[in-house]
């Protein structure tokens, strides 16, 4: 039984739906200000928006090496260690 992150999201025509958080960890706060597309969790019913990392208040993923786009992580420096900054 995971511990699944979650937020709920106003959207601006007045809606208040339940968006899915990728990654590993996340900033975001009660006030945060994100970007929501589609795409359904298959084990959380009724969750059927992904929150977009790497736009507006949601911040990438740090030390995610593959899959970077998905996670909104920019790419690392040459010569930057391979773990990330944590």
């Amino acid at each position: 039984s995971a511990l699944r992150k979650v937020a709920r999201v106003r959207l601006v025509n007045g809606f208040e739906v339940t968006a899915y958080i990728p990654g590993e960890g996340h900033n975001l706060q009660e006030h945060s200000i994100v970007l929501i597309r589609g795409g359904r969790v298959k084990d959380l019913p009724g969750v059927r928006y992904h929150i977009v990392r790497g736009k507006l208040d949601a911040s990438g993923v740090n030390g995610r090496n593959k899959s970077r786009s998905k996670y909104g992580t920019k790419k690392p420096k040459a010569g930057a260690p391979a773990g990330g900054k944590k």
